[in-house]
C-alpha cells in the first residue's frame, strides 16, 4: 500500500496549510478520503469541498487512479516523459503515478492543492524523504551561484529556522561552506521540527542535479534522513485522520 496525503493552502491574509486528505494505492484500486485536518480548513479557513469529492464523510473507491491526481502527472504519451521521469531519478520501467506525485508534488497553478507521500519509519528508528528542494529562487545570489557548483551525493547541512515569515518554523537545506540554498516542504515541519531540536540527527545530501530545460522547483533533488524518538509515529496526529472507514 503506498499513500499519499493532500494539503490545502488558505487563501490571503494567512496562506495557512491544511492537510484534507489521503489518498491510498495498490495495485488493483485507488482509495480516497477526507483526514480530520479537512474541519479544522472549513473552521478556519472556510475551505469548500472538492469538486472530484463532494462529499467530506464518503469513502471513494476505484479501479484508475482519480482525475484529479492523473492530471497533476505528465502524460506517459509526451516526448518529453522520459527526461521528466530523468529530473525525478527515477527508473522509467518501474515508475508510477504515485511515486510521481511524491516527489513534484503535484503542484498546479490552478488550484492550492499539493501531494506528499507518507512518512514512514524504518527499523533504525529514522525516517527519509525525497523532494526537490523549495525556494531556490529566493535566496541569494551568491546562493543560487553555490546552488549551481552542487554535485550529486554532496551533504547538506539541516537547520531548524524559527522566524520564517511565511511558515515560523522552517527547515533549512545549507551548504557545507554556510550557503542557505532554500527548504523542505512544509509537510515535514510539523513532523520534524521536535526531533530536529531536541536531538539534531537529520543529515542531508544532494541526490540529482538538473540543469538544462528545468525549471527552479526542478533544480535541486534532495534526500534528507532524521532520526525521531523511540515512540514517536510520523503523520498520526489527529489532522491525518480519516473522517471514513
Amino acid at each position: 500500500m503506498n499513500t499519499l496525503f493532500v494539503a490545502w493552502q488558505a487563501p490571503e491574509p494567512t496562506r495557512a496549510w491544511f492537510p484534507i486528505g489521503r489518498l491510498d494505492a495498490d495495485p488493483h484500486d485507488y482509495v480516497f478520503r477526507y483526514t480530520r485536518g479537512v474541519l479544522k480548513a472549513r473552521q478556519q479557513a472556510g475551505f469548500e469541498a472538492l469538486v472530484s469529492f463532494p462529499d467530506l464523510q464518503r469513502r471513494y473507491e476505484a479501479v484508475e487512479l482519480f482525475p484529479l491526481f492523473k492530471n497533476r502527472v505528465l502524460d506517459p504519451n509526451r516526448k518529453d516523459f522520459a527526461e521528466y521521469l530523468h529530473w525525478l531519478d527515477l527508473d522509467p520501467g518501474q515508475a508510477d503515478p504515485i511515486e510521481i506525485l511524491g516527489i513534484t508534488g503535484g503542484e498546479r497553478q490552478t488550484d492550492s492543492l499539493e501531494v506528499f507521500p507518507q512518512l514512514k519509519k524504518v527499523h533504525d528508528g529514522t525516517v527519509t524523504a525525497r523532494f526537490f528542494l523549495h525556494g531556490l529562487r529566493h535566496v541569494s545570489e551568491a546562493a543560487q551561484l553555490r546552488a549551481k557548483r552542487l554535485q550529486p551525493g554532496e551533504a547538506l547541512q539541516v537547520a531548524i529556522e524559527v522566524n520564517n515569515p511565511a511558515t515560523g518554523h522552517a527547515i533549512q537545506l545549507q551548504t557545507a561552506d554556510g550557503h542557505l540554498i532554500g527548504w523542505a516542504p512544509r509537510y515535514l515541519i510539523d513532523d520534524l521540527r521536535i526531533p530536529l531540536l531536541e536531538r539534531p540527527s537529520a543529515h542531508a545530501c544532494v541526490r540529482r542535479i538538473n540543469e538544462a530545460g528545468a525549471p527552479f522547483s526542478r533544480r535541486v533533488l534532495v534526500e534528507l534522513t532524521c532520526g525521531v524518538p523511540a515512540a514517536f509515529e510520523p503523520m498520526t496526529s489527529n489532522d491525518y485522520a480519516v473522517l471514513a472507514p
